[in-house]
C-alpha cells in the first residue's frame, strides 16, 4: 500500500511538470501526507485544475464517509470488480500530485519496520494514477475524495514492500485524465510498475512514524 507521501516541490517546478495546469493561489510544502489529509489532485473533469481532495475515497452510494479511511489505496488489479471503485475507475479518474512517498520495510526476527523513502533519481515531481468521487452529505454539502492505484513493486521497492503506488509516466497522463468515459481494456496498460532505473530509495528516521510531524526532516536519510 501507499500509506504518506511528499508534496514538496517548489510552485515552478510543479507548473513546468503539468504545463498548462492552473494551481492553487497557495499551498504549503507538505512532507507526511497521511490519510484523510487533502491531497493536491488533478481531475479528469476537462478543466485541467488542481484542486484538493481528501486522501480515503467515498464513493457516492456510501451512508457513512468513515468509509474512506479503509480506501485510501485501490489495487489496479481488481478496480473494474470492486464496486467501491469501478465507477470511478471508468468516469473519475485523477493525477494525484507526489515528489516521493514513503513504504516500511520489514525486519526479520523482529516487529521493527524501517520507514524508506523513494522518490525519482532525479527529484522529480510525478503524478499518481488516481481515482476520485464526489459524496453529497445529508445537509447539501459535498464533499471531494481521492484514493490511488497500486501495482505490484519494482526492483527498488520489491525488498521493501509487496506493492507500489501507480507512478503514471508523462506520454500517458492524458489518457488518465480524459474525461470520456474508459473501459479496463483502454486503462490496463497503464498500471504497471514504474521503471526502477529512474528512482532511488533510502531508509529515514522514524520521525515520519507520527503523522502529526510534517517537516523537512522527515526525508532526510537515517
Amino acid at each position: 500500500m501507499c500509506g504518506r507521501f511528499t508534496l514538496a516541490a517548489e510552485e515552478a517546478d510543479l507548473e513546468a511538470e503539468f504545463e498548462g495546469v492552473q494551481f492553487p493561489a497557495h499551498f504549503a510544502k507538505r512532507y507526511n501526507i497521511a490519510p484523510s489529509q487533502p491531497v493536491l489532485a488533478i481531475p479528469n473533469d476537462g478543466k485541467r485544475t488542481a484542486d484538493f481532495f481528501v486522501w480515503g475515497l467515498v464513493p457516492s452510494w456510501a451512508k457513512d464517509p468513515s468509509i474512506g479511511n479503509r480506501l485510501i489505496n485501490a489495487r489496479g488489479e481488481t478496480l473494474a470488480e470492486k464496486p467501491a471503485f469501478r465507477a470511478s475507475y471508468k468516469y473519475k479518474r485523477c493525477l494525484i500530485l507526489a515528489d516521493g512517498f514513503y513504504e516500511w520495510k520489514s525486519t526479520p526476527g523482529t516487529k521493527l519496520k524501517v520507514p524508506h523513502y523513494i522518490q525519482m533519481a532525479d527529484r522529480r515531481a510525478f503524478g499518481l494514477a488516481g481515482l476520485w468521487s464526489e459524496w453529497h452529505a445529508p445537509d447539501g454539502s459535498e464533499l471531494r475524495t481521492c484514493s490511488i492505484v497500486t501495482s505490484t513493486p519494482n526492483a527498488i521497492l520489491a525488498p521493501i514492500h509487496n506493492r507500489m503506488p501507480v507512478i503514471l509516466r508523462v506520454e500517458d497522463r492524458p489518457a488518465w485524465l480524459d474525461p470520456a468515459p474508459k473501459s479496463p481494456e483502454d486503462l490496463g496498460r497503464f498500471l504497471q510498475p514504474y521503471p526502477a532505473g529512474r528512482m532511488r530509495a533510502f531508509a529515514v528516521t522514524t520521525l515520519v512514524n507520527n503523522p502529526a510531524v510534517d517537516r523537512a526532516e522527515c526525508v532526510l536519510p537515517a
